[in-house]
């Protein structure tokens, strides 16, 4: 009997150390992370949730993210105000430590050695205060890193060459500081790189072409010395010197250098005279064409003037109502149903159309002595104020952020002006980086944006207009050709598509707490061929918190409402929403700041999973036969997987979006 009790009690034990040593090393790794906590001062929110003793993966310690529940894999501390030193010494005790995010913060001094972990794939230190130069072999043993974000800091000195060497380095982000020299000619060799991002330096020397490659997002705008085709400043040509031999430099072409500190050129006085009567005459022919322009524009072509009301007139504007719980019809009148909305912000379309010449004489919108529009992109071609003031306008809505304009040039070009109010978070300057960054987005389902006009008040962007008009529209507000459309081919390829869009985004503002933050049915955009392209991206760090919280839909997610905190994950649950929209053909409740109207979706498909009931929901329109059923059931189930009330229980982006590619038509 003893012979068969022992092994028994052995076994059982053997179980019961296996079953407590995941806990032993949770506790294990709650000390380096409470020693972390203690080496910074938090001047915003706390990090209380932090206590030794207790597991870091059981949930409730705010910022830090698991490896299937395990193991620490991600410290996200991100604008809690934290400043003082960093003992990256602490946390060479996670052993399974992938991703480190301490940006918006207030941390100072050198850059702390980051380089004594080298399982790292991701470090984002991005809008702090670190300073002083990075030595040359600093990252010489982070072999595993991705991502790196040094931007907007106070760095001096030449850019490290070792971090251009790194084999699977993909991202690097170190604008906005004031690094110096020339650039490394490694990252001209280093294929792997998908964006780079040093602009606003003080590089100089010469780019070489070959770094220009289609696989790679290339800014070096704002280094004043630099040349090359990569920053579209021609290089100073070289000759000889017919009396020496020797080569010299010809004054007269490429004058971007500076002169030696100190040097005052001849005849400067007179030189100084002349350019101030030559900058006199250019102003006042300036205001006289401007001048001219208005007048024509007045006269000729009022209707773009609507941008210039405050207020739009009840009569004019046709609404595309919400249609109540339990409908799949929307309740037009009969005006509309010969028009198209979209472009808009808001769960409601609304839509009219221009003037014609009979509305206020308050002046056009564009003019009031404003500036001109700033293209950012010119795959359409180039146009400035006066193109625009001359279009005829259509009132496409009014949303969260603003008001949508369609605008038809003389050219035949079609546009969409979104006017946005309270965008007033960056001053012009960076805030004219942030529009140039988009403007150099490529991705088939991204809407770049063509141009924008800042002042302070409001913000005009202006982008391609989609005759498809928004998949809310499509999907709720019309009963015709386009609806009809929308079959369970059509309905994946849009999904499809936004997944992708969304992880291009969640790869290039990987640093953003939010790098979509408004997705919702009315920000996807249709092409002719019923490609989805995704609008109105990556607006949070343009905007006040304030205004954010009431503008972005990704506020309006389970966590921010508890915690106050928005994520990644609040994306993903902005994507959950969006598929189980197209795939029920219900119009989502969520989208409504009054809660009235429309269906909860989120408690629709929770409740019909539960009871397994889940081909109920499935939009009979789309409904053909049983082996499509089981892949919109499929479908189904993912977009249940991105709406948990809790975000770390959704899928990431990427799983979500490896699972949309494998359900097929």
């Amino acid at each position: 009997m003893a012979a068969v009790l022992i092994p028994s009690f052995l076994f059982l034990l053997l179980h019961l150390l296996l079953s407590i040593s995941p806990s032993l090393q949770h506790i294990t790794e709650s000390e380096p992370l409470v020693r972390f906590k203690n080496s910074v001062n938090i001047t915003k929110g706390d990090l209380n949730s932090w206590r030794r003793g207790t597991d870091p993966c059981g949930g409730k310690w705010f910022g830090i993210y698991c490896q299937k529940g395990l193991t620490v894999s991600g410290i996200h501390v991100t604008g809690l105000g934290l400043s003082g030193g960093i003992n990256v010494d602490d946390l060479k005790a996670l052993p399974n430590l992938r991703t480190i995010r301490l940006d918006n913060n207030l941390l100072s001094g050198p850059l702390p050695h980051f380089f004594k972990l080298g399982g790292l794939k991701s470090l984002m230190l991005s809008n702090n205060s670190f300073s002083g130069t990075i030595p040359k072999d600093f990252f010489k043993d982070m072999l595993k890193l991705k991502r790196l974000f040094l931007d907007h800091n106070k760095f001096v000195g030449v850019i490290p060459s070792s971090v251009m060497t790194l084999p699977n380095l993909e991202e690097l982000h170190m604008q906005g500081n004031k690094f110096s020299g020339e650039l490394p000619p490694e990252a001209v060799s280093n294929k792997k790189l998908k964006v780079l991002d040093l602009s606003n330096n003080q590089l100089e020397g010469s780019v070489p072409d070959s770094i220009l490659r289609k696989n790679l997002v290339l800014n070096l705008e704002g280094n004043e010395y630099m040349c090359g085709q990569a920053v579209n400043l021609e290089c100073e040509e070289t000759i000889v010197d017919e009396s020496g031999g020797q080569e010299s430099q010809d004054p007269m072409v490429g004058q971007h250098q500076p002169l030696p500190p100190g040097h005052v050129p001849e005849n400067s006085n007179r030189a100084t005279i002349n350019a101030v009567m030559v900058s006199i005459s250019l102003l006042l022919m300036f205001f006289i064409i401007v001048g001219v322009i208005k007048k024509r524009s007045k006269k000729k072509n009022p209707d773009f003037r609507m941008l210039g009301k405050q207020h739009l007139n009840d009569n004019d504007v046709v609404e595309v109502r919400v249609p109540e719980s339990g409908s799949t019809t929307a309740k037009r009148s009969t005006e509309s149903s010969r028009k198209r909305g979209g472009h808009s912000d808001s769960g409601s379309t609304k839509k009219g159309s221009s003037h014609n010449g009979k509305g206020s004489n308050g002046g056009g919108a564009l003019g009031g002595g404003m500036g001109d529009i700033i293209m950012v992109n010119t795959d359409k071609g180039s146009f400035g104020l006066p193109d625009l003031m001359k279009a005829a306008a259509e009132v496409l809505g009014n949303g969260s952020l603003g008001s949508a304009y369609k605008a038809v040039m003389a050219n035949g070009l079609s546009v969409v002006v979104k006017r946005i109010r309270d965008m007033n978070q960056l001053a012009r300057e960076p805030f004219d980086v942030e529009m140039r960054r988009f403007g150099k987005l490529r991705h088939p389902n991204i809407l770049t944006p063509l141009a924008y006009h800042y002042r302070r008040e409001e913000k005009l962007v202006v982008s391609e207009y989609m005759p498809k008009s928004s998949l809310l529209y499509v999907l709720h507000g019309d009963r015709g050709i386009y609806h009809s459309e929308l079959t369970w081919p059509t309905r994946l390829k849009i999904i499809q598509g936004v997944a992708h869009g969304m992880q291009f985004l969640h790869t290039e503002f990987a640093s953003y707490d939010l790098p979509h933050g408004n997705l919702k049915s009315s920000n996807i955009l249709l092409s002719e061929t019923y490609e989805p392209l995704i609008s109105d991206y990556a607006f949070l760090p343009l905007l006040q918190p304030s205004n954010a919280s009431q503008a972005l839909f990704a506020f309006k997610t389970p966590e921010f409402a508890q915690t106050q905190v928005v994520s990644h994950k609040s994306d993903v649950y902005c994507l959950g929403i969006i598929i189980l929209e197209i795939l029920t053909g219900k119009f989502p409740s969520q989208y409504l700041s009054n809660g009235k109207g429309g269906t909860d979706i989120v408690q629709m498909v929770q409740s019909s999973i539960a009871e397994q009931k889940e081909e109920e929901l499935i939009d009979p329109e789309i409904v053909n036969n049983t082996d499509s059923m089981q892949h919109m059931l499929e479908l189904l189930r993912v977009g249940a997987a991105c709406i948990a009330s809790n975000p770390d229980e959704r899928l990431d982006m990427r799983e979500t979006v490896r699972r949309i590619e494998q359900v097929k038509t």
